[in-house]
This record gives C-alpha cells, sequence and structure tokens, in this order.
C-alpha cells in the first residue's frame, strides 16, 4: 500500500442546530489505495462524519485536507473536490425516468462535459464488471435492491473518483441481496481503490478492511488493524459493542 496522504483531518468538530454535537475533534488520516472501515453504534456520528468528508454537510471547526488542498466549503472548488471524493448512499438514489444507462451517463456528461460515445462505452464496460449490461435499459423499478445498488456504485465510479465513501450501502438490502454488494466493493478494493466504508456488516469488514475505526458519542474511540480489533479490542466500549454481535449470532 501506498504511504502517500490523500485525505485528512484535523480536530473536525460538527454539531445539530440544536447545539448537540454529533462529531468532536475527529483527527484522521487516510492513505491512497488504503481501506477504512467504520464502525459503531447507530447514532453515533458514523454517517455524518462521511458526509463531512466531501462537504456535504458544513463542518463547525477544524479542516478537511484533500491531497494538498485544505477543503473550503464557500469556495467553488469544493464541487471539483466532490467529484473525486464520491459517495454511494444505501438509498440509490436513481432518476426513476430515466433508464439505468441514462442514470450512469449523465453526470459526466452534463458536470464533466464528457463525450457521450466514449461515456456511454465506459458505463457498459462497468455495467458488465458489476453483472449488469443486460440491464442497461431498463427502469430502476425493473431492478431489485441489491441491482439498484450495484448501479449506484457504478454511477459514482464513472465519475473517476480518487477516493470512494460508502454510506451503509446493505442497510437497505434484504439479506440474499448483501452479498452480490459486498463482492463488487470487494473487488474494487483489490484493485486499489480509496475507500471508507460505514457498514454494520461485520464480517465484511473484517475482509475489506485494512484499517478499522471504532467510533462512539462522536468520538474515534479505537483504531486498529482489523485483526486486532475484532479478536483483542483494546477499549471497553468496543468489547460491549463487539459483544453484541456475538448475541446476536448464537
Amino acid at each position: 500500500m501506498s504511504q502517500e496522504m490523500i485525505l485528512k483531518t484535523e480536530n473536525l468538530r460538527k454539531s445539530y442546530e440544536s447545539g448537540q454535537p454529533v462529531l468532536k475533534d475527529i483527527s484522521f488520516t487516510l492513505e491512497k489505495g488504503e481501506v477504512v472501515v467504520v464502525v459503531g453504534p447507530s447514532g453515533c456520528g458514523k454517517s455524518t462524519f462521511l458526509r463531512c468528508l466531501n462537504m456535504l454537510e458544513p463542518i463547525d471547526s477544524g479542516t478537511i485536507q484533500f491531497k494538498d488542498r485544505i477543503i473550503d466549503r464557500g469556495k467553488r472548488d469544493v464541487y471539483e473536490i466532490r467529484q473525486k471524493i464520491g459517495m454511494v448512499f444505501q438509498s440509490y438514489d436513481l432518476f426513476p425516468h430515466k433508464t439505468i444507462l441514462g442514470n450512469i451517463i449523465l453526470a459526466p456528461i452534463k458536470v464533466q462535459k464528457r463525450d457521450k460515445k466514449e461515456v456511454t462505452a465506459e458505463a457498459e464496460k462497468l455495467l458488465a464488471r458489476v453483472g449488469l449490461l443486460d440491464k442497461k435499459d431498463s427502469y430502476p423499478r425493473q431492478l431489485s435492491g441489491g441491482q439498484k445498488q450495484r448501479v449506484a456504485i457504478v454511477r459514482a465510479l464513472i465519475m473517476h473518483p480518487e477516493i470512494l465513501l460508502l454510506d451503509e450501502i446493505t442497510a437497505a438490502l434484504d439479506p440474499e441481496m448483501v452479498r452480490e454488494v459486498l463482492q463488487v466493493v470487494l473487488e474494487l478494493a483489490k484493485d486499489g481503490m480509496t475507500m471508507v466504508i460505514v457498514t454494520h456488516e461485520m464480517e465484511f469488514a473484517k475482509a475489506v478492511a485494512d484499517r478499522v475505526l471504532f467510533m462512539d458519542q462522536g468520538v474515534v474511540v479505537e483504531e486498529s488493524l482489523p485483526n486486532e480489533f475484532f479478536t483483542s479490542p483494546r477499549t471497553e466500549r468496543a468489547k460491549q459493542f463487539l459483544n453484541t454481535f456475538h448475541y446476536e449470532a448464537l
């Protein structure tokens, strides 16, 4: 793995409008080609952290640095940087009136001003990679949840992001659809895609992570290699969290 820093936060803070803190002084460094998985109980700030990384959520204080640039939400270049930090949500967000191919090629043509023929060829190649080329002329309503989530991943990839943020992308799926989506992410990891992944799928986290961040109440409680975190967590809070999953497995 490269030792090249690609994303960094320092003392990141974020509060709700009520003043209740969501993120408390989070400092984090992501290296190129690294897969970091963020786990923790519901409501601990994981998804908010992810949304702050590409400025979908404004921060109260602290800095976010992409390569050698500090991201400023008030500057126009945030839109350029956001294209380099792609995000896939659990809700797919596909346009229902457009075909699968139409959903995928829209942003690169309209936003990046790329050639339609070139973009279409790349979209078809990516759809084939995730096993959905035969669905290119279908509409989102004709696809299963797992298929729609794979399309959402393709839609993010075609923008050529340098980092991919994945926010609970299997949370809305039936159990039998989860594996097909996770397999795509595992293949991306093998290909060297830099990713930050929020998930409750602990077995998947073990398989894909280079590093695990465990969050609770807006702070990073523990940061470990996956084998260390899942076999010998250092903090009592992490042990309690993992025991919940052991209990559910009984």
